[in-house]
């Protein structure tokens, strides 16, 4: 498929970034004031999603003040945050779509430059890495050597030569996302979407962002589990998901 081919369902000049949300009422009001005062090339549209959150989250959200355009999509259960970001594109009206954790794990002004290459029709796909040249290292070492394995695992499965495939900031052209097909439901979005965008042979341009990383005490919701999960995803998408969606067809 070629970048001409894709069907463009985005409104010009307007960024979209999709807010996942599951049981962070503890933050919630802080990350919605500081996200709120993001200045961005842009229009900003908020698309925040509450995976089925059980503490008073979607209500917190839907009382704030927000100060640009916002949608709200409410998933009756916990689906998981491949889940969340899926119906969350399907609603974005932006030409640049993004996710956006809602936690304060990455710096928000790093949004600005990572959209800037596809405003200016540099590149289509744009993620921001936690490990590139000038990106400082915030991880803890068993963090830091799984996702190091696992971007070089998707590297050798996909042909792409990233430093970082499962970071959050990943920012499309709206052609391009809205007509990949997502599958995972959990955390195996970062594999299947790096997977899936290698397979349209588009440039995926890197470039670094700060992190900060929060514990499992603070909310954070991926486990170790994720990370054996996304062994399969990698060898899934990039070896035998073409394979299997063939054999579905009739």
């Amino acid at each position: 498929m070629t970048d001409s081919s894709l069907r463009h369902t985005a409104r010009p000049g307007k960024i979209s970034l999709i807010i996942p949300v599951f049981n962070e009422a503890r933050h919630l009001q802080s990350f919605l004031e500081a996200i709120d005062r993001i200045r961005l090339p842009l229009p900003c549209e908020f698309v925040i999603v509450n995976d089925g959150s059980v503490d008073g989250s979607s209500e917190i959200a839907r009382r704030f003040p927000f100060s640009c355009e916002v949608q709200f999509v409410d998933l009756k259960t916990n689906s998981g945050k491949g889940a969340a970001v899926a119906a969350g594109i399907k609603c974005a009206t932006g030409s640049i779509i993004g996710i956006q954790d809602a936690d304060f794990e990455y710096r928000f002004e790093d949004i600005a430059r990572l959209v800037e290459p596809i405003i200016e029709g540099r590149a289509g796909v744009v993620y921001g890495s936690r490990f590139a040249n000038g990106a400082p290292p915030e991880h803890r070492a068993i963090h830091y050597l799984a996702n190091r394995a696992l971007t070089l695992m998707s590297n050798i499965a996909s042909g792409l030569s990233l430093s970082d495939m499962e970071t959050c900031y990943k920012f499309f052209r709206a052609g391009i996302i809205q007509n990949i097909d997502l599958e995972s439901r959990r955390f195996g979005f970062e594999p299947e979407v790096t997977a899936k965008v290698a397979r349209l042979k588009l440039r995926i341009l890197e470039l670094p962002i700060s992190y900060f990383p929060r514990r499992p005490a603070e909310g954070k919701k991926i486990t170790w589990r994720d990370g054996v999960a996304a062994v399969w995803h990698i060898l899934y998408f990039n070896f035998f998901d073409d394979l299997f969606r063939r054999r579905r067809l009739p």
